[in-house]
């Protein structure tokens, strides 16, 4: 039987002036599952991720992590923090959030270096990590001055150099270019093959078939609307409307006015 990684049961998460981000979402993760947390701009989904990775805490329901409950006294644990911190890799949105060091070496260098590993195997696991996202050139730059793309790149290098078993992104495609988006999906495609489980969070309905085996749809009341394969969620165009993921738009050709659905990825082309 596979093992369930994650268990969120029932979880809120509220604001100090009681504004749910999350309400009442429940759902698991089986070892090895390649998740897609669906959702338009604040529908929560950042949200939940963050909970995943133990950077917030539930208002109220709870998430056990690898048979454990994910709570500030858990994690006050030494041992258990450590295992958690170990197997959970987290890719921000946003790079800068991510990213703090001088150089990108000592960036991608970083969370290796927090796990004692011997000297030479820090070296290896960063020219590892910084050859896997084509990023060896950028080495001795500042990650202040690269573009966006560059920056989410050595993020995802400096997540990979720590070898986490479970890879949370949010929003990974975000800000990249094509070529570079096409070298992430197929990223993915390989770590997944390779046993890791991969959550992520996106409102790219591009992607979706190629990054996930289930998607979770989150509605704009912060809920959980739905569940399903990834074909099944691209069919239901009443759900994705509901959810805010596509919209209807009017084009006219000649003298009549034709109805037609977009995503908000989309141009109107």
């Amino acid at each position: 039987m596979t093992p369930t990684i994650f268990e969120i049961k029932n979880v809120s998460y509220a604001y100090a002036n009681g504004i749910h981000a999350i309400d009442a979402v429940s759902f698991d993760v089986k070892q090895g599952e390649r998740v897609a947390i669906l959702g338009a701009n604040g529908s929560g989904k950042s949200t939940l991720l963050k909970l995943m990775a133990a950077l917030y805490f539930p208002t109220s329901g709870e998430i056990t992590a690898f048979g454990r409950k994910l709570t500030a006294h858990t994690l006050s644990d030494p041992q258990f923090r450590k295992t958690f911190r170990q197997k959970i890799g987290f890719v921000f949105q946003d790079s800068d959030v991510q990213l703090f060091c001088p150089t990108v070496w000592e960036e991608v260098a970083f969370g290796p270096l927090q796990l004692d590993l011997p000297h030479e195997e820090v070296v290896q696991r960063t020219i590892d990590s910084l050859a896997l996202l084509g990023v060896e050139d950028l080495k001795d730059r500042f990650p202040y001055q690269l573009s966006g793309g560059e920056k989410k790149r050595v993020a995802i290098a400096a997540t990979l150099a720590i070898n986490p078993e479970i890879l949370l992104l949010d929003e990974p495609t975000n800000g990249l270019d094509p070529r570079t988006q096409k070298v992430l999906v197929e990223l993915l495609w390989e770590l997944s093959k390779a046993g890791k489980t991969i959550i992520l969070c996106t409102n790219d309905l591009s992607i979706l078939e190629d990054v996930s085996d289930r998607v979770l749809v989150m509605s704009e009341d912060h809920r959980l609307l739905a569940e399903g394969k990834p074909h099944d969620i691209l069919a239901d165009t009443d759900l994705l409307l509901k959810a805010n993921l596509i919209h209807e738009h009017f084009h006219k050709h000649g003298e009549e006015l034709h109805l037609h659905r977009h995503s908000h990825t989309t141009d109107h082309a």
